[in-house]
């Protein structure tokens, strides 16, 4: 098997080794974002936010910021914690706190995902330039062949010039089935984040706006 790949690779020609240069850098990106979206990035939000709406009800906002630092490089809490250090400001700091942590989080989430359908097509161009340039070459080749070997030797060469187009749909098909599935994976923790960040951030107003109340009402029993 080996053998037969080496023999598909070297009639590929020079075409084949940009080629391979793309696929490399494909699966360095495709296994650098699979860590960072599933082990990196990403925590049980469902069960982090239960926890922080009952510190936040509690009182005890010291307590829930200490919890996000538990996970300190996951996308939500380190979102959740930018507005719990304002959690006594006003509704304005609170909801800034949260777009630019929001801002800084998203840009570590998508960073160089869209780079995969770029080398997909980059990858499937080098294999049809190194087609037609074998093709090219292989007409050149039979012109000056013998009459009885210009068949056998165009069959040859056309088998050996689409090996590059074929090589390069091999690493163009699995990078766009990987930025799908990246994506997706970056779509669900970017969900979780707008979910769970403006129910905090309504948490925290309300949470603010009780002592006020408060207040009000024993001025008024008074």
């Amino acid at each position: 098997m080996f053998k037969t790949l080496a023999e598909f690779y070297a009639a590929g020609g020079v075409w084949m080794h940009p080629i391979a240069a793309v696929s490399v850098v494909v699966w360095s990106i495709a296994f650098e974002r699979i860590y960072a979206l599933f082990f990196r990035y990403n925590i049980n939000a469902e069960q982090l936010m239960a926890q922080i709406q009952k510190l936040v009800l509690a009182n005890n906002i010291d307590r829930a910021i200490k919890l996000c630092n538990a996970a300190p490089s996951a996308a939500l809490p380190r979102v959740i914690k930018a507005a719990l250090t304002r959690a006594n400001k006003g509704e304005e700091e609170i909801a800034a706190a949260l777009e630019e942590a929001s801002v800084e989080v998203l840009r570590g989430l998508k960073k160089r995902v869209a780079l995969l359908p770029n080398l997909a097509n980059t990858a499937t161009l080098l294999g049809l330039l190194g087609t037609i340039i074998g093709l090219i070459e292989a007409f050149t080749a039979v012109a000056s062949a013998p009459p009885d070997m210009k068949s056998q030797l165009l069959t040859q060469s056309l088998a050996i010039g689409l090996n590059s187009t074929a090589f390069g749909l091999t690493v163009a098909i699995p990078a766009l089935f990987l930025f799908m599935f990246l994506e997706g994976a970056s779509k669900k923790i970017i969900e979780d984040i707008d979910q769970y960040s403006l129910k905090l951030q309504n948490l925290l107003v309300a949470r603010g706006r009780q002592p006020t109340m408060g207040g009000q009402a024993a001025g008024g029993e008074g």
